[in-house]
């Protein structure tokens, strides 16, 4: 049974969000489950419209219902830590093999209760490094939770600065391999085209001919197929989406990608008998930074996984090029 509160807002609190001042009330496990409750319509303000960013005024009475289930604290989700393949480990940082499914941390807007690179690392280092908000300890950068490959964790903050630095000043060199809808018109290119978040659908990220931040990749074909190819990816920015966005872009979807497909390539499919990876074919094969003790180039490598090598054997057995 939900269990019912009454907070008076107090002049400290005046001018607040809803969301903000629900979150900071000790049976609300912070701001995910505060919102997840007042679209669940378990919040009331008086006869006002209740919503996340209502602002709220002094001697206000905010009333609430809040399931037991839902305290919740996102970083201390309930079972075992997956196992995850350590690619390399010293006293300052840990370079991971991060695998398909597994966020890199928390959603902000939702309730979640599973797992993640940074619960992982909060239960086998204990408290690490982040930045204020403390929701993503250890993160440095991140991965789509259905792309695999190498992620770094920084352990001390002393690592965590240093190593975010080095992603904001692109030193950081990446390297990913996909699998794409359609052959490449040309064999290596860079796709500079601006991206900025998608106007009709603000959970997406698109290319745009004006504004939007500055964005680069260097694509260069690995393996032709019939109707596909194997791509390197190499982007020297790091924006959200950033290799799917701008494959699609240039008309070459991922194979896998449910989010992202360009117009040529919407109706694309994979063909009968192909193994199906169930999930956007992209990996991060290699990272290469400078090691935050000594600044000496240090490279990690997450091996291709096997449902992408699985499709990419059908590909050259099905559908190689004639010649």
């Amino acid at each position: 049974m939900p269990e019912s509160y009454a907070r008076i807002v107090g002049a400290a609190d005046a001018g607040v969000r809803l969301d903000v001042f629900l979150a900071n009330q000790p049976e609300v496990a912070g701001r995910v489950v505060a919102r997840h409750i007042v679209e669940g319509g378990k919040v009331r303000v008086g006869n006002l419209r209740v919503r996340p960013g209502l602002f709220l005024d002094a001697g206000q009475v905010v009333e609430f219902e809040v399931e037991p289930q839902e305290v919740v604290d996102p970083l201390a989700p309930a079972g075992p830590p997956p196992i995850l393949r350590i690619l390399y480990e010293d006293g300052l940082l840990c370079a991971i093999d991060k695998p398909v499914g597994l966020a890199a941390h928390p959603p902000e807007d939702k309730v979640f209760r599973e797992h993640t690179v940074a619960s992982w690392a909060l239960q086998r280092y204990g408290k690490l490094p982040g930045a204020e908000d403390g929701k993503r300890p250890g993160i440095v950068h991140r991965l789509d939770r259905d792309t695999s490959g190498v992620m770094l964790v920084a352990k001390e903050q002393v690592a965590f600065d240093f190593l975010r630095a080095q992603f904001k000043a692109r030193t950081a060199e990446k390297e990913y391999r996909c699998i794409v809808y359609g052959e490449p018109r040309f064999q290596s290119d860079w796709i500079e085209r601006p991206i900025a978040t998608d106007p009709k659908h603000p959970d997406r990220m698109t290319v745009v001919e004006e504004g939007g931040r500055e964005s680069s990749t260097f694509y260069e074909v690995v393996e032709r197929f019939q109707g596909f190819a194997h791509v390197r990816c190499r982007p020297k920015t790091g924006r959200t989406h950033q290799i799917r966005v701008h494959m699609t872009s240039i008309g070459h979807s991922l194979v896998g990608d449910r989010v992202y497909r360009s117009r040529a390539r919407q109706h694309d499919s994979l063909p009968g008998g192909a193994p199906d990876p169930r999930r956007q074919c992209l990996h991060a094969l290699r990272l290469k930074v400078p090691h935050p003790a000594t600044d000496e180039p240090v490279e990690f490598e997450a091996p291709m996984p096997q449902d992408m090598q699985v499709l990419l054997q059908w590909l050259r057995a099905h559908r190689p090029i004639r010649k």
